[in-house]
């Protein structure tokens, strides 16, 4: 059970880390690429278990044809399966994604919604997604995103109890004030890919490490 000494400690901790952030990343920003809103939804739900890397390469081909909600609403499922084979799960992924297109079309006149409650009405979009794409698109942050790179922070730094990822939004989101919540999940994020990745490794030395020593020795497993 946690302690009212324990959640002072835990927000006085992951304030220091979100400074850290805030300054190395001052105005975080999504790496999957984009050119329209959707086609920022579409990429985010193709990244789930997947690198941006990856997703990129299959957008930067599928981007070309399908550009808004009534061009992916319009497109087989099984033909956007094809075009997106290299991405893992990617039959269920087409499938939300032509659902979620058809939606906006019959509910949104093809616009993406500004709410978290809207957002999960779509296939294949849940907290973190809703979160994200709030994030990106219009720059709302109505919650903290949470994927592997701040799981694997949030426990590293001892921030959460928790390993289910909703779970551990809604504890970073009572130690973090909400103004600073834009930095959490882009921050983590590129922290984890170019800094200090998940592997074991000496990272003494890392910026965040530094500022709580512990988490130099806390591998937590993956899920």
């Amino acid at each position: 059970m946690q302690t009212p000494r324990k959640t002072k400690e835990r927000q006085k901790r992951a304030l220091v880390l979100i400074a850290v952030l805030k300054k190395r990343y001052p105005k975080p920003k999504s790496e999957l690429t984009h050119t329209t809103p959707f086609q920022f939804v579409v990429a985010v739900m193709m990244s789930a278990q997947c690198t941006d890397k990856k997703v990129n390469e299959a957008t930067d081909i599928i981007f070309k044809k399908y550009k808004t909600p009534k061009d992916f609403a319009s497109v087989k499922p099984t033909t956007l399966q094809k075009e997106i084979s290299t991405i893992p799960f990617f039959r269920n992924k087409a499938k939300n994604i032509v659902g979620a297109a058809k939606l906006l079309e019959k509910k949104h006149s093809g616009k993406i919604p500004k709410t978290i409650e809207e957002l999960i009405e779509l296939p294949g979009v849940a907290y973190k997604t809703a979160n994200v794409v709030l994030g990106e698109v219009y720059g709302v942050w109505e919650g903290i995103a949470t994927d592997t790179h701040v799981r694997r922070f949030a426990l590293r730094f001892d921030l959460t109890d928790n390993t289910d990822l909703t779970k551990i939004s809604k504890d970073l989101e009572t130690l973090i004030p909400k103004k600073d919540w834009k930095y959490v999940n882009n921050g983590f994020v590129l922290y984890g890919r170019y800094v200090c990745p998940a592997r074991q490794h000496d990272c003494e030395e890392h910026p965040l490490t530094k500022k709580w020593p512990p988490a130099a020795t806390r591998w937590p497993k993956a899920k």
